[in-house]
This record gives structure tokens, C-alpha cells and sequence, in this order.
């Protein structure tokens, strides 16, 4: 008989599990077929839909498990048994899952907030930078420029604070720092600078009208100061969006050394002069 019973248990179980799988697997495909023909009509934000997929996932399991307490006799005997006279081990389990409902809380707060979405590219803090990839109930996963991944719980995210590159406006202005002798030409430095960075594919120009009409420079260069050895510059270059501006601050800060090297601008380098106090030996 109690052979019957644990079949009888297994078989209630494994059922369930299944119909679990498929029908998480159909309501993720509804939801997915939902925003592609949404998106073909109106604008829909990917994260409110990632996030709502994770979610529903996450209620069909837990049905699925409190269906399996309820109805297997040894386990819902053993669940009164334990919510009845364990209260330490109910408080111990409510602390557990203090930090999982703030996690949640957190994930709700960021999908209706949204200081950042599915394919921002943001910082968190002072290390993590990347472009947001997922928002899972618990967690945000960020794919770093090493196509590493890194998880964020979505507590720590919320009090950290986030740069976002995309958010709004994806247009950037990076900045080109470069520094001559004070005895190079600082005009032909400041134009050579100005035509390679305009040469470059990726430089928009975000003048204004009105400044296009009093003939403003496409590229703003300042002077920062003056330091031990050079003439600091700085050059204002405006790229459309946030990865573009990587590989053109590369490729510009290469093309400004080729004209200089070319045109006789010295890019200063530390010199150091060592002085003997007492005359070496003849041999040394």
C-alpha cells in the first residue's frame, strides 16, 4: 500500500512538473509574439516586456509548487507540521526572504521608474559598465566591454548611482586631451586637431542654427592650462551614441599623433636630468 502511495505521489508530481514546463514555454511565447506584432505597430520598451515574461514565469512556478504541497498528502502533512510548531524556523525563512522580496521590489521599481532600459548602456557605480542585457525579478545583467556578464541584484542597483549614456538623448561629446611644448605652434596644433577630428566618420556637428550662422568651429578646442612642460588642450567632439565615441577617440588621438609627428608638434615627454655630486672613476 505504501508503495501505491509514493507511486501514486511520484506520478502527481511529475505531472505537474511538465504541465509547469509547457505551460511557462506557451505563455513566454505568447508574451513574445505579443511585443513582436506590438513593436510592428507603436513604440514598446523591451523592459517591461522582459521583465513581465520573467515574472510570469515566476508565478506559474510558484503555483506549480504550492499545487504539489496541496495535493501530495505527505508533503502537506509535512508543511502543517512545519508551519505549525516550528515559528523559530518561519522566522528564520521570513529573514531569508526579506532580501529576495527587496530584490523584487527593487526589479518592479526599475521597470516603472526606468532610470535605465534593455539596451541602455550605463555605469553602476565605479566599476560596471556596459550595456543592460536583461531584468530578471531578482537581478540586472549587464554585458561589460569584455563580453563578460556581470549580475547586479536589483536592491544594490537601486542604490548605486547610474550613469546612462542612452537615456533620452544618445548624442555624446567626448573629450580629446592632448598636449604640445610651448614651443610648437599652438594655432596649426589647435586647426590640425579640428580637421582630424572632423575627418572622422563618426564626428556629427551638433551646432545650432544660430551658431552655424556666427560661424562657430564644428570642434571646440580650449586651452585647460599651462603644466610643466605643455600646453594642455582640450577638444569637444560630438559623436551620435556611446560605443561609436570609443573607437573615434581612438582613432582620432592616432591620426593627431601622425600630424604632429609630420608637421613638427612636439607631444612633451618627462625629462630627467641626474646629477653626481662626487666625479666617477675613470673606468665607470
Amino acid at each position: 500500500m505504501e508503495l501505491d502511495i509514493n507511486w501514486k505521489s511520484a506520478i502527481i508530481v511529475l505531472t505537474i512538473l511538465v504541465c509547469t514546463i509547457l505551460i511557462t514555454r506557451l505563455v513566454r511565447w505568447l508574451i513574445s509574439n505579443s511585443f513582436v506584432s506590438a513593436s510592428d505597430r507603436i513604440r514598446v520598451d523591451p523592459t517591461r516586456y522582459r521583465f513581465f515574461k520573467n515574472a510570469a514565469s515566476f508565478i506559474v512556478w510558484l503555483i506549480a509548487l504550492g499545487s504539489i504541497v496541496l495535493l501530495v498528502p505527505e508533503l502537506k502533512a509535512l508543511a502543517i507540521t512545519l508551519f505549525a510548531g516550528a515559528g523559530i524556523l518561519v522566522a528564520f525563512a521570513g529573514l531569508a526572504a526579506q532580501q529576495a522580496f527587496s530584490n523584487i521590489v527593487s526589479g518592479i521599481f526599475i521597470v516603472i521608474f526606468k532610470p535605465f532600459r534593455v539596451g541602455d548602456m550605463i555605469k553602476v557605480g565605479t566599476l560596471n559598465y556596459g550595456i543592460v542585457e536583461d531584468i530578471t525579478l531578482r537581478h540586472t545583467i549587464i554585458n561589460n566591454f569584455e563580453n563578460k556578464r556581470i549580475i547586479i541584484p536589483n536592491s544594490v542597483i537601486s542604490s548605486e548611482t547610474i550613469v546612462n549614456d542612452s537615456i533620452e538623448d544618445s548624442k555624446i561629446c567626448r573629450w580629446i586631451e592632448v598636449g604640445i611644448s610651448y614651443d610648437s605652434d599652438m594655432d596649426r596644433a589647435i586647426e590640425i586637431i579640428q580637421e582630424e577630428s572632423i575627418k572622422h566618420p563618426f564626428c556629427i556637428d551638433n551646432r545650432t542654427p544660430e551658431e552655424k550662422e556666427e560661424d562657430n568651429p564644428q570642434v571646440r578646442v580650449r586651452i585647460l592650462g599651462f603644466g610643466d612642460s605643455s600646453v594642455n588642450l582640450r577638444a569637444y567632439v560630438w559623436c551620435s551614441e556611446s560605443l561609436q565615441s570609443i573607437r573615434m577617440h581612438s582613432d582620432i588621438n592616432r591620426s593627431i599623433k601622425n600630424r604632429f609627428d609630420a608637421e613638427g608638434i612636439e607631444i612633451p615627454f618627462p625629462y630627467r636630468t641626474i646629477v653626481y655630486k662626487k666625479d666617477l672613476p675613470p673606468n665607470s
